[in-house]
């Protein structure tokens, strides 16, 4: 069906508008959430992993049975007949349940703002493994945005002078270093493993919902072993979901649904959209760490690293097309 010029704007401007609502309110709750002074022990990362992968697979698990008129042979089909298929998404659930808990650490060290322009590294990370693994060609504009895109990132990170003490000072900068290091973590983790996921969907024909729940299952395995190897004394001794409140369920719905979010909009949105999303969604996140959280002191050395990184967005979607059926998961 051809969409009305009117109609297709709409749709494109909606689409526009729950890109930058996902994105901008999942980093300010989980940076919110981290940072977040209360009674009690605080939540913990590992089990709010588990908990998103265990309410991504309900929900698309709901999306199949309403696919297949609310049959579950195409779940047994697709998941319990093909275990050879089902076990080649093992190594992308691994590799996003680090991700995912790399990013929990990054957000209790990083503000929104830094966090978000630094993040965008993940289209570097994206770029060079679709070349070397999917053997795609970039254009002149696409690796000039790649340069561009590390320039604003450097100039984002470097260090500014800083009031305080000399022992906070160390604090604050060993603190940035956390973050900033597992920033680049999730960055090479999310390239390499939305391109080996892209790779698998372009090789088979199952739906990406099945193929969510197979990273699900997998994730929630991988994320649940992770947290009893590195949270359990904390889990046996105040359960599973301590610390949990309105904010962190609210952390744990829009990580889950992010992905899917994403899955639905996009169709309606093409790269450029995207590019003013993610610009948008830097923007906002800056103006409410700072008036907001408090927690952001922008120096004129971050707004023209930002300003490259937005710069950079857009000159790679320059030139890049939509790949039909690409890798929905995040």
């Amino acid at each position: 069906m051809v969409l009305s010029s009117p109609h297709s704007y709409g749709l494109k401007y909606m689409s526009l508008g729950v890109l930058v609502l996902q994105t901008t309110s999942l980093v300010l709750t989980m940076r919110y959430s981290r940072t977040l002074k209360e009674d009690g022990p605080r939540y913990l990362a590992s089990s709010a992993v588990v908990s998103t992968e265990v309410l991504k697979i309900l929900v698309c698990t709901l999306l199949v049975f309403k696919e297949s008129n609310f049959s579950p042979r195409l779940l047994k089909e697709e998941i319990v007949n093909k275990p050879v298929e089902t076990m080649k998404l093992a190594i992308p659930a691994g590799i996003y349940t680090l991700q995912n808990n790399l990013l929990y650490v990054a957000l209790s060290n990083l503000d929104a703002a830094t966090y978000q322009v630094t993040y965008q590294l993940k289209i570097l990370t994206t770029a060079l493994f679709s070349v070397s693994m999917l053997g795609k060609r970039l254009g002149f504009y696409q690796w000039l945005s790649l340069l561009v895109l590390m320039a604003g990132v450097t100039l984002v990170q470097w260090p500014t002078e800083s009031e305080g003490d000399s022992e906070q000072k160390i604090l604050t900068a060993g603190s940035q270093f956390v973050g900033l290091m597992a920033v680049l973590m999730a960055c090479v983790s999310s390239g390499f493993a939305g391109v080996y996921f892209e790779k698998i969907l372009k090789e088979t024909k199952q739906s990406v919902w099945v193929r969510n729940i197979q990273l699900g299952l997998f994730g929630s395995v991988f994320g649940f072993l992770g947290m009893m190897v590195y949270d359990g004394q904390r889990v046996s001794e105040s359960g599973m979901f301590q610390g949990y409140n309105t904010i962190t369920c609210t952390v744990v719905v829009l990580q889950a649904l992010g992905g899917l979010v994403i899955a639905v909009v996009i169709k309606y949105a093409d790269n450029i959209l995207k590019g003013f999303a993610t610009s948008l969604s830097i923007i906002l996140s800056t103006v409410i760490s700072y008036f907001l959280l408090e927690d952001f002191n922008p120096t004129s050395v971050f707004f023209l690293g930002a300003m490259l990184v937005i710069a950079a967005t857009f000159l790679y979607s320059k030139e890049s097309k939509p790949a039909s059926g690409s890798a929905v998961k995040v």
